[in-house]
């Protein structure tokens, strides 16, 4: 007997929707009002954009920027392996690009109740295109931390809804269909060159260079604290009354792979299938959600992993 794959409810769909929006507004809020002020460096495609946002005295904003290089990006990624990187992506660089666009204007061109704030909480009145020391922290290093903070609980809110920010994600997700790259090792390298090309901003300088690195680890230890402590990988074991809709289901719904496993009950005495799926650890969410949908009696187990050899993950010759 097959096993239907229920479709989620208006309100799951709305909760996930809300909560990768919230995700969006305080990882935009972490690069707009505590990076930015702090005039600190940052990797992927938002630091990309702080690097342009500099070089043009702000001619363009970061939130178009972003938006400008997703979009480039997911074009590229479309022809190249495929258009199915899923509409929850778009939905995020799209919301992130709008949050980060207007908290710019808000605070950084101090006006209406924001100048007032400013005013009264500083004694004086700032000028236009004043980048705004919201928390007035004083402490550019503080400010990179509440930063990396800030941003690292937006990424695990999205990640823990099978969204993503694009990015160096769809970068990875590009060079994967030629060479095998560790997804970790990728994000360190491009960071390194992204963070350590502001050096030569005078905005920014040394001092920024080093709080850009304060900030990324911070924001990657965040992301690991909530997406399941420090695990790399996870490798999930499943049982369930209909291990071919599972597998089917994580297939085609999560777009993660499955391996079926003979076992055999000892209590029962009865053969029976194991899936198995191995999986990052920001798709851990993503993929038990789906299983859920299709059996939500499956027995599952899940564990952590050190390594992951193999397509997809990463490469012997890469260790």
């Amino acid at each position: 007997m097959q096993l239907s794959i229920n479709k989620p409810s208006v309100f799951t769909i709305f909760k996930e929707y809300s909560l990768m929006a919230l995700g969006m507004f305080l990882y935009s809020f972490g690069w707009i009002c505590c990076i930015l002020p702090a005039d600190a460096a940052g990797g992927g495609a938002t630091g990309l954009s702080l690097l342009i946002y500099h070089l043009t005295n702000g001619a363009i904003s970061i939130g178009t920027m972003v938006l400008i290089i997703n979009a480039v990006l997911l074009v590229i990624a479309g022809f190249v392996v495929g258009w199915n990187f899923g509409i929850k992506t778009i939905y995020c660089v799209v919301v992130m690009s709008v949050i980060m666009h207007f908290l710019q204007v808000w605070f950084t061109t101090p006006t209406g109740w924001v100048a007032e704030l400013i005013t009264a909480r500083d004694g004086l009145e700032l000028p236009n295109g004043t980048i705004v020391d919201l928390f007035n922290l004083k402490n550019r290093l503080l400010s990179a931390i509440l930063g990396g903070i800030c941003s690292g609980i937006g990424v695990a809110l999205c990640f823990q809804q099978g969204g993503s920010t694009g990015g160096s994600d769809i970068v990875v997700m590009i060079v994967n269909k030629f060479y095998t790259i560790s997804y970790g090792k990728f994000i360190r390298y491009t960071d390194a060159v992204i963070i350590g090309s502001a050096l030569f901003l005078p905005e920014v300088g040394i001092d920024g260079v080093i709080y850009g690195y304060v900030m990324v680890a911070v924001f990657s230890y965040t992301v690991d604290m909530i997406l399941s402590g420090n695990q790399q990988s996870s490798q999930i074991f499943i049982v369930g009354k209909d291990y071919k809709a599972i597998a089917d289901a994580i297939n085609n719904e999560a777009k993660r792979g499955a391996t079926v496993i003979e076992a055999t009950g000892w209590y029962s005495k009865d053969n029976s299938k194991v899936v198995m799926c191995v999986c990052r650890k920001r798709d851990l969410a993503m993929v038990l959600k789906v299983v859920r949908s299709v059996d939500p009696e499956a027995f599952i187990t899940i564990g952590s992993v050190m390594g992951v050899y193999g397509k997809g993950f990463d490469a012997l010759n890469k260790i």
